[in-house]
This record gives C-alpha cells, structure tokens and sequence, in this order.
C-alpha cells in the first residue's frame, strides 16, 4: 500500500539524542513540509531551552536556584509541573520529579525530564498535523509518535530485546498514537524508585502504546519503578498497553497487547531506550 509514495526523514540533534522527523506521502521537497518540519525542531530546541535540567541558563534551573520566579518563567515550565502533579496522583507516586539526583552529578534535585520529553514532542508533532494526506513520524530517542492517513498502511515500529540490540522481538503496527520504552537495557538502572530512593532494578524494558507520547513514557517510567505486576496496574489506564521483560527475561503483557507478528519487517521504526533508528 505504500509501495512508491514519496518519503524524506529529517534529523537533529536535540535535548542530548537525535530527533528524527519522516514523512511519507506528501511532496517530500515541498515548501510546506519544510516549514512544517522546521517548527517541529524548534518547538523542541524551545523546550529544551526552558526545561533542560542540564543547562545553567534554563528556566528550570534559574526558578531551582531561585534566579527566577514561577510567574516570570516561560509558561511552559508551570505547565510541566502541573502535569507532573497529576503524573505522581496517577501512578500513585511511582513517578515523581521531586528529590531526584542531579544528572550532572550533586544533590537532589527537581527533574522533570521523565515527563518532558513526551509532552515536548507530542507538543511538536502537532506541526505535522495539517498535512494533507501525509503520513508522518516523530522519533525521539526511541519514544515514537505516528500518524497514517486512509490510503496508506500503518507504522511499524520495532520493540528492542533488551538482551540483544540487533534483535526486534516484538512490533506494533499503528495509524495513530504513541510508543514509549523505558529500562535498563542502554543506560544501566538509571530510573530512581521514588519510594525507597534506590535505582529500581526488577524490570529489563518496558514498552508502553496508547493515543497520548506523554503519558506512555509517564506510564513506561512508572511500570519500571513497579516491577513485574505493572503489568496489571496498566490493565486499568484506558487505551494503554504494554509489553515488559523482567532481568529473568520472563515477559509480562497487558491483556490487550498484539500477539507477536513475524520476526522480520522490513522498513520500520525501532523503539528502544535508547536513540531509535530506523531499522
């Protein structure tokens, strides 16, 4: 079905990991792809700016210091705490911002980086809305939003053993929504345990699916603080699934999760916790 429309994917480096942009089925030199897909990136290079917990001069780090107030900041730094105020109510603190170590080493801080990824590309994406009969794909380290018109087949994008980069063991097909990953696998036992203060170390990866990047990468975050019955809790988030693999490698699924599909597909997005490529 999607056998000679026209494609393009774009890609910069932003927020520490490459962001990629890709577009099928619209003129891929066109003047409004183009303008399109650069507000996307600076969309982000905006969020990164205001929100980054590694930069000095962010609006994040200035209110953390004191050096600006809440209601002088950029708008959206009031908004991300909101929502991560209703991230720890809906996971029932397993996400939680507060008192977290400094990604560049010292004390507890305020990081609301688990949150602000998904939020800021979803945020994004919505650039490449108005493309007339485009299907399109948003891909941030491995945390992906889609989206496929009528006419043209869905994405593909490819779950990561966690024990074997260069496998795909599991892919998801959608029209429209999100996939987010969380774990170990790449970046070593990374996710803080809110509730006992230590690295949460049960759960290998987590793949979280629904209509909305934020909350699958709030959710995936949360089901790798939980452990292996995260897998029952996520039965209860309406439109959510989940697949999740255990440091045993015993694999865990949401009730609605697809049954696994053919071992190869050419074409598609990998979903990791690390910088996804297209495979």
């Amino acid at each position: 079905m999607n056998a000679g429309i026209p494609r393009r994917a774009w890609v910069e480096q932003i927020m520490g990991m490459p962001i990629s942009v890709h577009v099928r089925g619209a003129d891929p030199v066109g003047e409004d792809v183009e303008e399109r897909v650069a507000a996307v990136f600076a969309d982000l290079c905006h969020a990164d700016a205001v929100l980054s917990p590694y930069r000095d001069d962010s609006d994040l780090s200035r209110w953390e210091r004191g050096d600006l107030a809440l209601g002088e900041a950029d708008p959206a730094l009031a908004e991300v705490m909101a929502l991560c105020d209703l991230a720890r109510a809906r996971t029932n603190g397993r996400f939680d911002p507060r008192d977290l170590p400094d990604p560049r080493g010292g004390g507890p801080r305020y990081d609301p980086s688990g949150l602000v990824k998904g939020w800021a590309v979803e945020r994004a994406a919505r650039h490449l809305a108005g493309l007339d009969g485009a299907g399109w794909c948003v891909n941030a380290g491995g945390d992906v939003v889609v989206h496929a018109p009528a006419g043209q087949a869905p994405w593909r994008v490819g779950i990561e053993d966690p024990e074997d980069p260069g496998r795909v063991t599991q892919v998801v097909r959608l029209r429209s929504g999100a996939v987010a990953t969380s774990g170990t696998a790449h970046r070593g036992a990374h996710i803080i345990d809110p509730h006992t203060g230590r690295p949460a170390e049960a759960v290998r990866a987590v793949t979280v699916t629904g209509p909305r990047l934020m909350w699958a990468d709030v959710y995936a975050t949360a089901a790798a603080v939980q452990g292996p019955d995260a897998t029952d809790w996520l039965d209860g988030q309406d439109g959510y699934e989940a697949f999740l693999t255990t440091v045993e490698r015993d694999t865990h699924t949401t009730r609605g999760w697809p049954a696994p599909p053919p071992k190869r597909w050419p074409g598609m997005i990998r979903c990791s916790s690390s910088p996804g490529l297209l495979a």
